[in-house]
């Protein structure tokens, strides 16, 4: 498992689109929060909030993520590499696991360099750290929880095709599905407990508490246990693909 993780990073590092992925990523982040070109300037928003970031990440990540992770098994399947890859001395879900850990290593590192953003609203405000730092460390907390859950439902999609673009594209409508769908769903029951179920059952809801800061284990389990769904529906995938 941890070989295939060294493998994953290694490759993703010597690939240049790998790196400009990121870069283009924290380029995005810099022109929508620091300038008027999508007027969502922080900075001019009289306010040290940095919620526009936690609002705006979700539609980025669930982007992103299927994009870095496509090739993830597609590439295996389309070069027929899967068969050696399942040959090694590792069960399919501890290989599945280090594909996964490897992917999630990489948006986590993504992530890291965003930590400039709020650390230069806390020094550059009218008042030195008029920033809630307690609600942006319970914001990132969800985040990185979301990410799990985008990660994972990404590595899924991309072992259900050989082609890279099928599978990125399979990945942002399920975690378009994921994030927003039940939450639309559950405005079309007048029931409210039905439709509070309903909202359950999606991410939007999980991860607009976290984004408050509310960091609550309800949450936390619903997104691992989302996670380890989609990991398990991917070893099943690979089962059936290397017989």
């Amino acid at each position: 498992m941890i070989a295939i993780f060294k493998k994953e990073i290694l490759l993703f590092t010597k690939n240049k689109f790998g790196l400009l992925t990121i870069c283009f990523l924290l380029l995005l982040y810099s022109l929508i929060l620091f300038t008027n070109l999508f007027n969502l300037n922080i900075l001019e928003s009289g306010y040290a909030d940095f919620g526009t970031f936690f609002n705006l990440s979700p539609i980025i990540f669930l982007l992103y993520i299927p994009a870095v992770a496509m090739k993830s098994f597609s590439e295996e399947f389309k070069n027929d590499t899967i068969d050696i890859l399942v040959s090694k001395p590792i069960s399919k879900f501890e290989l599945v696991i280090g594909k996964f850990l490897a992917i999630y290593f990489i948006i986590f590192i993504s992530i890291v360099p965003t930590l400039v953003y709020p650390t230069t609203i806390y020094f550059i405000g009218e008042s030195l750290g008029n920033l809630d730092i307690g609600s942006v460390i319970g914001s990132y907390i969800g985040l990185l929880f979301l990410c799990l859950a985008f990660t994972s439902i990404s590595i899924f999609s991309s072992s259900l095709s050989k082609n890279q673009l099928n599978s990125f594209i399979i990945g942002v409508i399920l975690n378009l599905f994921f994030f927003y769908g039940f939450d639309i769903i559950s405005q079309l029951f007048d029931n409210g407990q039905i439709s509070l179920i309903i909202q359950n059952i999606g991410v939007f809801k999980h991860y607009e508490l976290l984004s408050k800061g509310l960091v609550s284990s309800s949450d936390i389990i619903y997104f691992l246990s989302l996670s380890y769904i989609f990991l398990f529906f991917s070893k099943y995938r690979i089962e059936i693909k290397s017989t």
